[in-house]
């Protein structure tokens, strides 16, 4: 299958369960023979390079940064009044919730944050639900800070907000 997705130096894309990255550089390897194109990503938050083959970038989840539009959906994600939460054992939520992270969807990474920040208001998260509500709260307040061009503070007050109680 082609690949949809098209980058050139300098832009901005989102690599799953790493953030976003800036195209550094787009190189073409010799690979069992044939030549292959990769796009090399430099990771804003870790400045850690990664390597993605062009041909299936869209296969591993290499996307744009967020739209507009996409921005909103995820705001009403964040601020749906009420969620059921499976009150399942911590380590299957666990693995529900790595699940959602590795899809790379911005989408997924609200809901994980959004169900982790209100389980945090009823009870005490295990250690690696502490990391994985960090690590989606990471993700979302990157990549939204560099789709509008604000503050990352700002943004990360602002997907809070729903969750503080008072």
């Amino acid at each position: 299958m082609a690949d949809t997705a098209t980058f050139k130096v300098g832009d901005k894309a989102v690599c799953p369960a790493q953030g976003v990255a800036e195209v550094v550089e787009i190189v073409e390897k010799e690979i069992a023979g044939k030549p292959e194109r990769f796009y090399i990503l430099r990771v804003l938050d870790s400045n850690m390079k990664v390597m993605i083959p062009v041909r299936n970038a869209t296969a591993v989840g290499l996307r744009e940064v967020a739209s507009r539009a996409e921005i909103r959906e995820v705001m009403s994600i964040l601020n749906e009044p009420s969620v059921y939460l499976d009150h399942q054992t911590w380590n299957r939520r666990y693995r529900g919730f790595m699940e959602k992270i590795r899809t790379g969807s911005l989408y997924d990474l609200a809901e994980v944050f959004r169900d982790l920040s209100r389980l945090k208001n009823e009870k005490q998260l295990s250690f690696g639900e502490r990391r994985m509500l960090e690590t989606a709260r990471t993700l979302i307040v990157k990549e939204l800070a560099v789709a509008r061009g604000v503050d990352e503070e700002k943004v990360r007050k602002e997907i809070e907000k729903p969750f503080r109680t008072n």
